[in-house]
Formats: C-alpha cells, structure tokens, sequence
C-alpha cells in the first residue's frame, strides 16, 4: 500500500490519515465500488450505519442491489433534497459565504482535527479522479468504507483514475472527506459542506451522504473558486446543439436555478399518444390548447448543467466556446411520473449498459427499479427531487469536443398569475433580451416557483450570481464582472429569457422552452424583423414576440403577451412587473457597485434610472 500511497504525492497531513486508518482500499474500477457498496459479497440489502458517541446507533442510507444498478433512500426526508444554506467556509480568505465559526461559534481547526481523527479510525476507501471532466484538475475522495455508494456515485459524475496509471505528475488540487456522524453530534442534525481553501489544495469536509452538496456542487464549488482565482467561470447551465428536419443547425445554452429547465432542454418535446402536443392548460377553465409539430429537432446533447468556459476553449470566437464539466449527470426525473413520459432516457434506466445508482427511487432487491416510481414522503406524497447519475458515455448522440454557443436562455420557474392571485408569472412563451438585460438576469437570478431540489423554496428568492452562488465560495461581486466580461466578449452570442409551468393563467409546464427550440432553431441565423418585436410593458423582460408561427400553426399571442389573456390585462401584469422590479432592486443593491466593472455600473445606474430598452442596447449592442 505504501507504494501506492506514494503515487498520489499527498501532503503529509494527508498520508498520515491514510497510513494510520484501521485499514485502507483504492478501488481500481467503478465495478468494484459498486461491489463495496453492498457491504460484502452477496449482498442485496445494505445499511449504511454508524455509531454515534452517546452510544447511539444512526442508519444514514439504505441500499437496495437491483438488476439496473443500486437504489439509495434515505431515511429522512430532510437528506432526500439539498439544503440551500449548507455551504460553509472555514478559511480566512476572500468570501460572501458565512463562515463555519460565524454559525458554529469556533474555531474550524478543532473540527478539522476531530473529523481527521475519526477517519483514522474508519476502514477507508481513497479514490482519485479529476474534477472538471477528462481535462480537469486532480482530486481525492476520502470516505468511510461502508459508504462506498458515495464514492461510486462520484466515480459516475468524475473521471474516476485508475492508481496503476496515474500519471506521475499526479497532485490532488482539491480534497473530498466524507464524515457523515458529525451532522448528528456536531451540527445539530443539518447537512454541512465546510470549505477550507488552502493556497495548494481546495479542502471539501462533507457531513451528509445525499451527494448533491459535495460529490456534485462541492466539486462545483472547487472549480468556481479556481476559476474566480484565474479569471473564468463554469456556468450553471446545460448546452444542446438542435438539428432541425432541415439540416440547420443551432447550439443553445440554457441557464437557470435547479429546476429551471436544464435538463428538460435536452429532452425531446412531449407528446400525447396520439403525437399531439399539449401546449397549456388554464387553470380558471381547464381549457387545454394542443399544438402539432410532425417532425421535432433532432437534439445533440453537450451538457446537463455545468458548462466549463475556459478562456484556452474561446481561440478567437466572438461566441462564448463551452465544453462539459462533468463525466456524468446527476439527472432529477420527477418529471418522469408513468412509462412513455421520456422514451429515450427510460431505455437506458431500465436496460443500462452498466449498472446506474438511483436515489430517491423505490427500490427491491434484485427487481428492475423504475424511474417513475418515486420514493414516498413521510406525509405520502413522491419525493420531488428523484435522481439517477447518468455516465456521459451513455447519452446516445453526445457531442464531447468544445462547441460555440449561439443562444444563451434563462430558464424562470414561474407561478399562475390571474387577477385573483396577482404575482410574477407575466413572462411570455419567450422574451428577447439585449446583453445589458441577460446579465442583470443573471445577477438577480431567481429560484422562482416551487423548487424541486432544495429544502426550503418559499416565495420570490434568489439563487445568487450565475445561479452557482449556493456553491461558491468567494466574492459575488467578483463573479459578477467576470460574467459581464464573458457577455461582453461574446458579441455574436444571443440571448432569451423562457418561463416555466406557468404563462399567466396557462399552466404550461417545460412547454415553452421546447416550443423557443423548436422555433429559434428552424429560423437559424435569420435575424427578427422590426416588426415581428413588441418593447414589453416591463422593460427587465426585454423584446416580446408579436407573432409565433411554427410548423405552420400560429401560437396565440395572448402566450406571447400575457396581459392580453383575459384572466391578467394589464393592471394585473402591472402589478406583476411591479413585484419582478422590487426583487431585482433588492437583489442588486446587494452587489458592492463601486466594486463593479464600470460597464457593469453603467447597467446598473441604468435599472436604477428605470432605463429604456433601448438603454440597455446602447450600453451592449443586441443581436437577433
């Protein structure tokens, strides 16, 4: 072991973990995790236990082996979902994040050194793998060894390394240590993620087994930091490039809080049996409106939502260049609620090429787990934030080399809005924003309506810059400038803001992203007549369409302007823009102005002016 040891050229804080453990595995292959994670051989059934210092005996997880892979449910519903507030950093450098010693009242140091004390009395497992895809940075997992599940579900987002090959410049730049108990005889039972930034290695302390705080946004938040340090940003987004039945082709970039659309932007338009589509449906009538497209796009994924943007991928493009972050997708499928919702993801969850980890789903052993069938609440109802980590090498069509980005969306998660109850949801089927716009969209970034993948989503709140502000760890402000520089750089990029579940009284669901690709894509490069653009009553939406004409059938404009449905007019979305720039206001004041790019002041005194439209095109020209 020694000689292995050696190989990944640790610090020596960190040897003296992995020479003093009770014992130590590095496993070679994501198989032989998988194996690990049932406890011993023959198992169908594992619970992930451990021994707490008053005597107590805690189960955290539970696995389930079935013939698709391993299904992972927690006992409580509190672990099934990430909470928003978990994020913690314990170093003294830069930051807008509250600090462990600011919640906790001490010191992270002794912290630190419980959590290393307790690993060294652990049977171990370490796993190198890179962060940040193929071509990323180097790092480490450390854990328990009964939670080897972690580790594999790790291995599937990551590019997990092989200790026999590792090459020989192998350094870890940022450090996973995974110590479940504390989260019950520390921190009061709430999942914790401690950052501790040292100037050589990014430290990751993960005090909860759901592994969307660590294994997933942790590492996000190591590539953010080192991106704050060097100069770039890996967006929140997922990329997809659209082959339309007429060989044009168009990559779009959608942005957004979790549950923003993402992932449902690589997801083909649903459909009834019949092929019909339906469009919306109002809530005061129960009307429903169907559209029909015969022949969809055909969808080349590239990411799912991290999307590195690399200065060294740019090469002179005047379109933002993007290549994945990931090795895999941590895919939520709460949208997936009976067979034939998703046809081409659900042939791969139920028949994979190799074993998955499900989370989150029903589970017995050595049945098929299906991913509609969601694991219950404790109240009855399906956990909203059902979860299968996806390798990339699965996704049939896959596009794995750097791509330029044409269109830049912002997905909003919005409410019904009627005059009964007035609120947000004022934005039509797709609006056009000049680049001004699309930046001060991603300073206010809201979560929008009933979040899927928190445990707290209540009202008008936002998720921070970029949408990654819950897993950074530095100054917002900072972030800020080095998103306005990468929209100022990319003037041949274009950019839409696309509402979901709800057009004013109409709930529609993802519908509106699907139909925006379906048209955006078929018009190609052809730029907007003047008159096919409306300035709308609320200038932070930007453009409204005037008309929508798709595959021969026009959508009503009442989607495209929801101040003409009868349910809103125009007091009613008035009231709407109101409470849109009441929210922004509040969120940008929260931005040290002074420390912001100049442009970036510009815009800003320009909100705050209650700028025209064509303000905001002044200040960064638009393109469409």
């Amino acid at each position: 072991m020694k000689k292995e040891l050696k190989k990944l050229n640790l610090p020596a804080y960190l040897n003296e973990i992995l020479e003093n453990c009770k014992d130590l595995i590095l496993p070679r292959t994501k198989s032989a995790l998988y194996e690990l994670s049932f406890g011993r051989a023959g198992n169908d059934l594992f619970e992930v236990r451990y021994a707490l210092e008053d005597g107590k005996d805690v189960c955290e997880a539970v696995v389930t082996r079935c013939k698709n892979g391993m299904v992972v449910n927690y006992p409580e519903d509190y672990m099934r979902r990430r909470d928003p507030d978990c994020l913690l950093v314990a170093d003294n450098f830069d930051t807008d994040k509250p600090r462990y010693r600011d919640r906790y009242h001490a010191d992270f140091g002794a912290m630190r050194s419980a959590t290393f004390d307790w690993l060294k009395a652990q049977d171990l497992l370490a796993l190198p793998f890179k962060a940040g895809g193929s071509d990323g940075y180097n790092a480490l997992l450390i854990a328990p060894r009964n939670a080897a599940f972690f580790a594999f579900a790790l291995a599937n987002m990551q590019e997990p390394l092989d200790i026999e090959t590792l090459p020989d410049d192998y350094s870890p730049k940022g450090i996973i240590f995974l110590a479940p108990p504390f989260r019950h005889t520390v921190l009061g039972g709430r999942q914790v993620v401690v950052h501790n930034r040292l100037p050589e290695i990014h430290e990751i302390f993960a005090y909860n087994l759901y592994p969307g705080p660590s294994a997933k946004k942790g590492i996000y938040g190591m590539l953010l930091n080192i991106g704050e340090r060097e100069g770039w940003v890996t967006a929140h987004a997922s990329v997809v490039k659209v082959i339309t039945p007429y060989d044009n082709e168009i990559v779009i970039m959608h942005e957004g809080a979790s549950g923003s659309g993402k992932s449902e932007m690589l997801e083909d338009i649903h459909r009834e049996l019949d092929g019909r589509i339906v469009l919306s449906q109002n809530i005061v009538t129960s009307e429903q409106t169907y559209i029909r497209i015969d022949e969809s796009c055909e969808l080349r994924p590239v990411t799912d939502d991290m999307a590195m943007c690399h200065p060294k991928l740019q090469n002179g493009s005047r379109k933002l260049v993007i290549k994945d972050a990931e090795s895999g997708w941590f895919l939520r499928v709460d949208n997936i609620k009976n067979y034939g919702t998703a046809p081409q993801f659900e042939k791969i969850f139920t028949q994979p090429s190799e074993p998955l980890i499900f989370i989150n789903l029903q589970g017995v052993a050595k049945a098929t787990c299906l991913v509609w069938e969601h694991t219950p609440d404790s109240d009855g109802v399906p956990c909203p934030n059902p979860r299968v980590v996806l390798p990339r090498h699965m996704v049939p069509k896959i596009i794995n080399e750097p791509i330029e980005v044409d269109v830049r969306s912002f997905g909003v998660r919005t409410p019904p809005c009627t005059k009964a109850n007035p609120s947000y949801g004022i934005i039509g089927m797709f609006q056009i924003l000049p680049p001004a716009l699309a930046w001060l969209w991603r300073l206010a970034a809201p979560r929008g309506y009933k979040n899927p993948s928190i445990t707290a989503s209540t009202g008008l709140a936002s998720e921070g810059v970029g949408t990654y502000w819950p897993f950074a760890t530095g100054k917002k402000t900072r972030q800020a400038n080095l998103l306005l520089e990468q929209i100022a750089r990319s003037t041949s990029t274009r950019y839409l803001l696309i509402p979901n579940q709800h057009i004013g009284a109409y709930e529609v669901g993802f519908m509106p992203q699907w139909i925006a690709r379906e048209y955006i894509s078929r018009r190609g490069s052809a730029r907007m007549k003047p008159d096919q653009l409306i300035e709308t009553r609320c200038p932070l939406l930007g453009y409204a369409l005037n008309s929508l004409k798709i595959d021969g059938q026009y959508i009503r404009k009442e989607f495209l302007q929801p101040e003409l449905q009868k349910e809103v007019g125009p007091e009613v979305y008035d009231q709407g823009a109101e409470t849109l720039t009441a929210f922004f206001r509040k969120e940008i004041l929260k931005y040290s102005i002074g420390e912001l790019d100049p442009l970036g002041r510009e815009i800003v005194q320009a909100f705050m002016d209650n700028a025209s439209l064509q303000n905001y095109t002044n200040l960064l020209p638009m393109k469409f």
